[in-house]
């Protein structure tokens, strides 16, 4: 099933608001109007130097200095949209008894819903579930977007996002909003408040951002995501949902994931010819470096049976035959291939992947830089349907650097930063603590070439003090090599 949604409008929102929500702060907003459960929309930030009150008495005080710090933020031209919500329930709110409990679930304080609902003589709260963009959206500011605040606005163009980054897991997001709606009281307050004083420093503290994110996991307000990548590689999450996507004409859906594909190749190192664009009579895929690789990309729910007869026609028009027998050919696709597919695959030689084993690959690649080796890939990439293969792959890599990160610990745990230890030294260690038997336990030589690795200036996990022989090299601990 897609992942994929398109979406026309936005719903303008106080820009705190929607930074709360990022945070998973909160899950429920302020519409101006009921909204249908199932609606989904971008949320538009705004500023609020028009709104109901001044900042200051419109947001609670351990919320604040994050409010203003958003605030300050928005630009005068344009504003960048983050996230995009569905609407899962919307009550409407008319007693003022239940406004101190509701202050205590969320980021506005008693005074500012009570203002709300002395003006608009009712409170309509909207309970978001909230996905994040693969990467944020410029758009320009609407001169009218704070007397559009709670209102929706249509975009100038429809915006396709994927379900692949919730702010909030299901589980997490179904306690959060039983929570709101019976009015319970937040669990640890008092945390909230260290929370609240934390996530100051966290601007430009590291380690002052790690402890806020472990206290946000224990609170529900950030889901466990161990190794996320950062911002700028979250397309990697889309790789799957466009290659599966249903929605849109075929062309845009072709177009879209045969440009992540390429991304995705030249990520891991491929040279991608960008004239390989596909189309009618073209040829999607093509890398030059280190070898030859021919492909065809196929988004939606199966690859045609076609598909082969059409690679081999169309690589060995572009290519030549010759070139084209000795390049490596893929067709990446969704759904479980035909037996009439697999067996033209076999004949052909032509490997077959679903669209989310390139997308394990490259998020391999991503958490752990040049850790996909190529050449040692094209040994996996043989006739038929090669995901299981691959998987073998992407496992050994891992368990290799794991290996590794063992090696690090080992060092470490054998005294402070900057004491030399010799390999023997840490050989034993490691089989000591991490081999889990016989035929796991390593010897000196196996151990010396990965401290030596591990040592590089280009890693930089482990320090060298270099003796007379290799045997009389010490190494010392720098830092550790996380693994999930």
């Amino acid at each position: 099933m897609t992942n994929l949604v398109s979406i026309p409008t936005a719903l303008c929102l106080p820009a705190p608001d929607i930074e709360a929500l990022v945070q998973g702060r909160m899950v429920a907003v302020m519409p101006r109007t009921f909204i249908n459960p199932g609606q989904q929309f971008v949320l538009h930030p705004c500023d609020v130097s028009t709104n109901l009150l001044p900042v200051e008495q419109y947001y609670r005080s351990n919320f604040l200095p994050i409010a203003q710090t958003t605030l300050a933020q928005l630009g005068s031209e344009t504003v960048s949209i983050k996230v995009w919500a569905r609407c899962e329930l919307c009550q409407s709110i008319g007693d003022t008894d239940v406004l101190p409990a509701l202050s205590r679930l969320t980021v506005w304080t008693t005074e500012c819903l009570q203002e709300v609902l002395r003006q608009r003589h009712h409170i309509f709260l909207a309970y978001l579930r909230v996905y994040q963009l693969p990467q944020p959206i410029e758009v320009a500011v609407n001169l009218n977007s704070q007397e559009k605040i709670g209102k929706f606005v249509g975009l100038l163009n429809s915006l396709t996002v994927t379900q692949s980054l919730p702010v909030l897991s299901d589980r997490i997001f179904t306690q959060r909003r039983r929570q709101l709606e019976n009015l319970e009281p937040p669990l640890h307050p008092e945390l909230e408040e260290l929370e609240s004083a934390i996530a100051q420093l966290a601007l430009s503290n590291p380690a002052a951002e790690s402890l806020n994110h472990h206290i946000q996991k224990f609170l529900g307000w950030a889901t466990n995501q161990p190794n996320t990548l950062p911002e700028d590689l979250a397309w990697i999450y889309t790789i799957n949902d466009l290659g599966t996507a249903t929605i849109g004409g075929n062309y845009e859906k072709g177009t879209a994931f045969e440009q992540i594909v390429h991304k995705s190749l030249a990520f891991l190192g491929f040279g991608v010819d960008p004239t390989a664009k596909g189309g009618a009579g073209g040829m999607d895929l093509y890398c030059t470096t280190p070898y030859p690789l021919v492909g065809e990309c196929k988004a939606g729910k199966s690859i045609p049976d076609s598909t082969v007869e059409q690679l081999d026609r169309i690589g060995k028009r572009h290519l030549g035959k010759e070139d084209y027998d000795i390049a490596v050919k893929l067709i990446i696709g969704p759904g479980e291939p035909t037996k009439y597919l697999k067996e033209s695959a076999d004949v052909s030689i032509i490997s077959i992947i679903n669209p989310m084993t390139l997308q394990k690959l490259v998020e391999l690649q991503a958490k752990y830089p040049g850790s996909v080796n190529l050449i040692e890939l094209k040994t996996y990439l043989g006739a038929g349907q090669t995901d299981p293969r691959i998987d073998e792959y992407i496992e050994k890599v891992q368990n290799n650097i794991k290996l590794r990160s063992h090696i690090v610990q080992a060092v470490k745990q054998l005294g402070e930063p900057g004491s030399g230890h010799l390999t023997v030294e840490i050989r034993v260690q490691y089989n000591a603590v991490f081999a889990k038997d016989l035929s796991s336990k390593l010897d000196d030589f196996k151990v010396y070439n990965l401290l030596i690795e591990l040592s590089s200036p280009l890693t930089g996990y482990l320090g060298r003090k270099e003796g007379t022989d290799w045997k009389s090299d010490r190494f010392y601990f720098l830092r550790n090599l996380q693994v999930e």
